[in-house]
């Protein structure tokens, strides 16, 4: 089985720390929990990217359990990369979804 490398693009390490920052202020220690879950599943991409569906543009959206978010991804076949462009809330306008991986294609 292929194995994959994640690359993180900045923007997207942003997106984790603004939410980490958020869910710290709503009670102590869900950020930490929120990045724990998030490694893991940024981790999994790397051994089965192809696991989650595309959902619009060639993006994979993959859901962090237990939080109203998504990584958005795509894979780069010929590299070996899965590139985590975004994560975005769930209950965010599709639209904005694209609008701001477009931005890291």
């Amino acid at each position: 089985m292929k194995r994959y490398s994640v690359k993180i693009v900045s923007e997207a390490l942003l997106d984790i720390q603004d939410i980490t920052d958020w869910y710290n202020l709503q009670k102590r220690g869900l950020g930490k929990r929120f990045q724990k879950i998030e490694i893991r599943h940024i981790d999994s991409l790397s051994k089965r990217p192809h696991a989650y569906a595309i959902r619009y543009n060639n993006i994979r959206c993959a859901l962090i359990k237990g939080f109203l978010y998504m990584i958005h991804c795509n894979i780069d076949e010929d590299e070996l990369v899965v590139k985590v462009l975004a994560v975005i809330s769930t209950d965010l306008n599709p639209k904005i979804w694209e609008e701001k991986t477009n931005d890291n294609c």
